[in-house]
């Protein structure tokens, strides 16, 4: 078969052996080549376009699925055995809508109906599929927008080739890297079924990190520029995880074990922001769900609670037994039927895999929310697995009474700060080996955040906003070359100048030591908040080291006040004394930084 383009808009073919030249137009149902020749994917054309040489042609496509691409465990959710000739309106995000021209096979008819229809040529769709459950299709999306005209036969059609030259686009099996050496968690979690929601069209959509952005040209043709910009994101999901093999193994074996046991168990993750503890192990629940779709471990039920987003820590029970049962009760009745489930028997009770993220925020004076969800997993019949994050290595030791410490045990497990070799590899792995910086760039900007905090979601932030630089600085969108040492250098001014910043270096030297004691102090508790009566037990022993007088007690209420009028503390409002709670409303880097020229 070959193909050929007409103006971006037509598509002339024709099969060997044949002389019949069949155009395809924007609008209509195609057969695509697929892993089954009997059974081709099914599509609607929406576009065509050629790349920005015209050497390879390009279709975009609204999918349809057969019931034999839906994941083996989600078929029973049709309730009834599918008609041959039925297909589905795909709305997932995991494929690419984007396909080689030269993979088209022909034409197909397809109406939307209740019923089968008469002729074996004809396939009919009445349901939509999302991932997760079949809906009726609403006819407003089979409904054609494409202001297709007749082609012109006039125009000249680019030259075909005898066979395609290029491969086909497959959507075959996309097999993650999943980032563990184990060569048995590599088959259990890396193995993906071969189904409409796992297969793509060469490359993950844009939505899920990749870099394809389409610019319209006047004559109706797209170009297709491979942008890093959506790569860097840090809400992107990476395909992989470098430099954190070992920490998912561990994590992997810890849970994967306990499923498996039917046990309960309680795990510790500690390290600073940005190095990979949270991803980590969304990573390993990915991995492990997809174990027990394909019934190599019980299955088990994950749900996640994070400290942040909590207005007051006794409504982590209210949220965990929201996501078990779907209750809304009070605090305290909430803990009551959650000691209540933990405690008792039950026939066919599924283990539960809670992820608790930023703890140190569940910290009570008598500490039994954090009691609790230790005690919870050690009961007998409870089969509760904790997984905890805080930033403090050491935090059971600073804040909790030792009743709590050791229900830890010594399962824990620390994340240490990426080396700038290690951010380096990790912009490389999202970049997916697209060359987008020069070398000297991209060493810089991971020396630079490297010296200062090791995070990554800092360094990805930084390259991001270089490569928009970069774009924006060029004549035209597809003549941007790569990022380079003003463009970093740039994108670092930016980051690093802010207001707040700016804020912080005119500040007076009372006001700089004291937020060099606020974070002093936020360490030594491993908490995101002190009482002014902690900080400025801080400020009078700093103020000794440098060689500074003291000020008095009134003089840092002052001081404290000022900082809280320039929005770079946050004050507890309701008091005004020794104990009033103060919290940064900057990052500790950001302080840091701009307090680096001072100190030095």
């Amino acid at each position: 078969m070959f193909v050929g383009l007409l103006l971006s808009r037509y598509l002339n073919m024709s099969v060997e052996g044949q002389e019949a030249v069949t155009t395809v137009t924007p609008g209509q149902y195609i057969l695509i080549e697929g892993n089954d020749d009997e059974y081709p994917f099914v599509a609607k054309l929406l576009k065509l376009f050629g790349d920005e040489s015209h050497k390879q042609k390009k279709a975009l496509v609204q999918w349809f699925l057969r019931l034999s691409e839906v994941p083996q465990n989600k078929k029973l959710l049709l309730g009834r055995s599918p008609h041959p000739q039925e297909i589905f309106y795909y709305l997932g995000r995991a494929c690419d809508d984007e396909i080689n021209a030269e993979s088209i096979l022909g034409t197909v008819h397809v109406r939307q109906d209740n019923s089968p229809p008469g002729t074996k040529d004809t396939l009919y769709v009445k349901l939509s599929w999302d991932t997760k459950a079949f809906n009726v299709l609403d006819p407003v999306l089979m409904q054609d927008t494409s202001a297709s005209t007749p082609p012109k036969p006039a125009l000249p059609l680019f030259t075909p080739c005898a066979s395609p030259t290029a491969t086909p686009v497959s959507r075959g099996p996309v097999h993650h890297a999943l980032p563990t050496p184990d060569p048995t968690v590599m088959r259990r979690a890396g193995s993906v079924s071969d189904t409409r929601a796992t297969m793509s069209a060469g490359k993950r959509s844009t939505l899920e990190g990749a870099g394809v952005v389409l610019f319209r040209c006047d004559l109706c043709c797209f170009i297709d520029m491979c942008v890093p910009v959506f790569r860097l994101h840090v809400s992107s999901v990476p395909e992989s995880l470098p430099c954190r093999e070992q920490e998912f193994q561990d994590i992997y074996n810890f849970v994967e074990s306990k499923v498996m046991d039917g046990t309960g168990g309680c795990m510790y993750i500690s390290g600073v922001p940005g190095t990979g503890k949270t991803a980590t192990i969304h990573e390993v629940i990915r991995c492990l769900q997809h174990a027990s779709d394909m019934d190599e471990i019980p299955t088990f039920r994950f749900i996640e609670i994070n400290g942040m987003k909590m207005t007051d820590p006794h409504q982590a029970y209210v949220q965990i037994l929201q996501k078990l049962t779907d209750q809304k009760v009070t605090a305290d009745h909430a803990a009551a039927l959650l000691e209540k489930r933990f405690s008792n028997p039950a026939p066919k009770k599924e283990t539960t895999v809670l992820l608790v993220d930023e703890l140190d925020l569940l910290w009570t004076r008598k500490q039994n929310v954090m009691y609790n969800l230790f005690d919870w997993p050690t009961r007998r019949h409870a089969r509760l697995v904790v997984l905890t994050i805080a930033n403090t290595m050491d935090l059971p030791e600073r804040i909790m009474i030792n009743r709590v410490a050791s229900r830890l045990g010594l399962t824990r497990m620390s994340f240490q700060p990426y080396s700038f070799k290690q951010l380096q590899q990790i912009i490389t792995s999202r970049l997916n080996k697209v060359k987008a910086f020069e070398e000297d760039a991209l060493q810089l900007v991971s020396r630079k955040v490297a010296a200062l905090s090791g995070d990554a979601r800092r360094c990805l932030d930084i390259c991001r906003r270089a490569t928009e630089i970069c774009e924006h600085s060029a004549s035209h969108p597809s003549s941007a070359g790569l990022v380079k040492m003003s463009h970093v250098m740039e994108a670092l001014d930016e980051m690093f100048s802010s207001s707040y910043i700016t804020a912080i270096r005119c500040a007076s030297l009372q006001e700089q030591l004291f937020l060099r004691a606020v974070i002093a102090e936020f360490r030594r508790l491993g908490l995101e908040e002190a009482t002014f009566q902690q900080v400025f037990v801080q400020h009078r022993t700093l103020s000794r080291v440098e060689g500074l007088q003291p000020i008095s007690l009134s003089e840092g209420l002052a001081v404290c006040q000022r900082l809280g009028a320039c929005r770079l503390l946050l004050l507890e409002a309701s008091r005004l004394d020794m104990l009033q709670r103060v919290r940064l409303n900057v990052s500790q880097d950001d302080v840091l930084y701009a307090l680096k020229p001072v100190r030095d």
